[in-house]
């Protein structure tokens, strides 16, 4: 045979997990977070002190997706408890940037001169913070901070320059 599929995933302190039809539901002092489960063949089991992902079938494909799931279980538990947080720097060497964040979106004005400003998306409860040059990206889920902090890098990506000399943007520089 091969190795052992099922994972067991241990519930930290002061994090509620429940269960219901194939959503979990984790909620820690941070938050509340909600991700449907259900991939068939594979069952999800919360028991009192560690969340348990198996299955029986003995596939690649299954084991991968019996690891993606404790992946994400593990996630959704260090959102709740810990969060998550991604620094990016402002970088110009002429044009002064300027960055205004507005509801569901950020908007980057002046960059390279443009007249027309250059807007990125911040994605459901993630918080975003501008501190002079840097820019905070804060939440309990870690695909919707990186996914924000992504937009905004990406909303300041040069085309047409060489980039060896127009280092203009905004970059991602700490996780965590």
């Amino acid at each position: 045979m091969g190795k052992e599929v099922r994972r067991i995933i241990p519930i930290p302190e002061g994090v509620e997990v429940a269960k219901e039809d194939s959503t979990l539901v984790v909620k820690g002092e941070l938050g509340t977070l909600k991700r449907e489960f259900a991939y068939p063949n594979i069952v999800v089991e919360v028991q009192e002190d560690a969340v348990v992902v198996d299955t029986l079938v003995r596939r690649r494909t299954y084991k991968a997706m019996v690891g993606t799931f404790a992946s994400h279980i593990k996630n959704m538990f260090e959102g709740v408890s810990h969060g998550y947080r991604y620094e990016l720097k402002l970088v110009y060497s002429h044009f002064p940037i300027q960055l205004s964040v507005e509801k569901g979106k950020v908007v980057i004005k002046n960059f390279l001169g443009e007249r027309s400003p250059r807007h990125a998306s911040v994605i459901e409860d993630t918080k975003v913070g501008v501190e002079g040059n840097r820019i905070i990206v804060s939440g309990i889920d870690k695909e919707h901070v990186g996914q924000t902090a992504a937009n905004i890098e990406q909303a300041t990506r040069i085309k047409r320059f060489d980039p060896r000399v127009f280092q203009d943007g905004i970059y991602i520089v700490a996780k965590g």
